[in-house]
């Protein structure tokens, strides 16, 4: 794999951005933000759509940082950040595939460690489950934030809710789906994303999770509600810890739902 050089000289005391290049030739943005404490590192993975700086992602890294973590953050490609690629080209196979990138190019730093602590929102909170499947020995901890379990449950969460029900066979039918985002913008998604989802289930490779795992989700969270999250805790083989937000949705929108967010996380972290 081939790298681009850092857009400045990396120096760990402080935030640092960098471009690297993935497996498929498409610049990602990297964030290594400052340890208090050297030989703790953790990464943090985005949803689908979404970004590292996204207020509930910065919860997430804040409760790393108060923790004394090194946090590396990421644009996955093919989302709304500043990597390369298209949002309606965004799979969770591409997703999965930019977070290996990004920690095979932080096990060439010298601050590098292992075992560290992986975790994400949604489609990131599934793609560093997938990474600790993979790799067990490398992880010292991990947590899936309101993550996808899999495809054949987020197929059925679409068809048994009556709004999200037309709005997925638009999509099929048309194939391509068509949204605003938060600012009006329009944006695409193809229904080839879906069809790639369809391939993982994570409850497959539960086993191999035996590192402590702390799972959260709204319960009001309508994409990966909490009735999902338990089929995957109850089948956890290791230490493990559930907890639901009151009166959130997916992404934690409400500056008290992420200050609760956080505030779990930094309790969780003192006690790996």
């Amino acid at each position: 794999m081939v790298y681009d050089r850092p857009i400045c000289v990396w120096e760990f005391s402080k935030v640092m951005k960098t471009f690297i290049q993935n497996r498929n030739n498409k610049k990602l943005c990297v964030v290594a933000e400052e340890s208090e404490y050297p030989g703790k590192l953790a990464f943090i993975a985005h949803g689908l759509g979404g970004n590292k700086d996204e207020a509930h992602i910065r919860s997430m890294i804040e409760a790393l940082l108060e923790s004394g973590y090194a946090v590396v953050s990421f644009d996955a490609a093919h989302t709304f950040g500043e990597s390369e690629g298209e949002y309606e080209d965004a799979t969770q196979t591409n997703y999965y595939e930019d977070l290996q990138d990004v920690i095979l190019w932080a096990s060439k730093q010298d601050w590098y460690v292992e075992p560290f602590v992986i975790g994400g929102h949604s489609f990131g909170g599934g793609t560093s489950i997938m990474y600790a499947q993979d790799h067990p020995e490398k992880i010292k901890a991990l947590f899936p934030i309101a993550t996808v379990i899999s495809g054949e449950l987020s197929l059925k969460t679409s068809l048994s809710n009556p709004r999200r029900l037309s709005v997925f066979s638009q999509w099929k039918q048309d194939g391509v789906l068509i949204q605003r985002r938060r600012n009006g913008d329009e944006k695409r998604l193809k229904w080839a994303c879906m069809e790639d989802r369809l391939k993982y289930n994570l409850l497959t490779g539960a086993g191999k999770l035996t590192m402590p795992v702390l799972m959260v989700v709204g319960d009001m969270d309508e994409s990966t509600p909490p009735q999902h999250q338990k089929l995957l805790f109850d089948i956890l083989p290791g230490e493990k810890e559930f907890h639901i937000i009151q009166g959130a949705i997916h992404t934690f929108d409400e500056p008290h739902e992420r200050e609760e967010l956080k505030q779990i996380i930094k309790k969780w972290m003192k006690k790996i």
